[in-house]
C-alpha cells in the first residue's frame, strides 16, 4: 500500500485497487462514518446524496382477494 497522508492520529494508505485504508494511532483500522469523515477532510473522496427512492406502487392484490371472498359467500 502507498502512504498518502500520515498524522499523529491516523495514516491514510491507498491500496492497489484504488481504495483507501485508514489506520488509527493504535494500529487498528478505522471504518464507517469516522473513516468517511477523515477521507472527506483529506479531500480524497466525494460524497453524493443517495438517489431518491421510487414511489411505492399501489398493490391491487388485496382488492382482488376481497372480491373473491364476496363471491364465495
Amino acid at each position: 500500500m502507498k502512504v498518502i497522508k500520515k498524522t499523529s492520529e491516523y495514516t491514510i494508505s491507498q491500496r492497489r485497487d484504488g481504495r483507501y485504508a485508514v489506520i488509527g494511532a493504535d494500529k487498528k483500522p478505522v471504518n464507517g462514518e469516522e473513516k468517511v469523515k477523515i477521507l472527506l477532510a483529506a479531500e480524497l473522496i466525494k460524497v453524493t446524496a443517495p438517489a431518491p427512492a421510487p414511489e411505492p406502487v399501489a398493490e391491487e392484490a388485496p382488492a382482488e382477494e376481497a372480491g373473491e371472498e364476496a363471491a364465495a359467500e
